[in-house]
């Protein structure tokens, strides 16, 4: 299976479950791994016959931005699951950052990796 990667889709979130999070928000980012067969694309070199790699990303930056969730693991099902509505996609990993959790030690990122298929 071939790969399509979108890597560091930035969007503003309302996501957590604790009140600062849903009032003010932070930002997100999300890794995308799509598994499709770019075969038929590549041999007529038509747009139409692969993802439209574009369409997916503000699709996933507008699940972000969209209905509040608890989880990140959460956000990261809805965007998966809005991944594979795209007919060619059989598979998706997403991963889904998020850089300023409210943890009280010093830290990078926390992230939820998930992946989802067709099958």
């Amino acid at each position: 299976m071939d790969r399509v990667a979108l890597r560091g889709l930035k969007a503003r979130g309302h996501h957590g479950v604790f009140p600062r999070e849903r009032e003010e928000g932070q930002t997100f980012i999300v890794d995308l791994v799509l598994g499709l067969d770019t075969r038929p694309a590549a041999a007529d070199d038509d747009l139409a016959k692969t993802v439209h790699y574009g369409i997916v990303a503000e699709e996933a930056v507008a699940v972000v931005e969209g209905e509040p969730v608890n989880l990140i693991e959460t956000l990261a099902e809805r965007i998966a699951q809005a991944c594979l509505k795209h007919e060619g996609v059989q598979e998706v990993e997403v991963c889904v950052h998020k850089p300023d959790a409210p943890i009280t030690v010093p830290f990078d990122d926390v992230t939820v990796t998930i992946t989802r298929s067709r099958v």
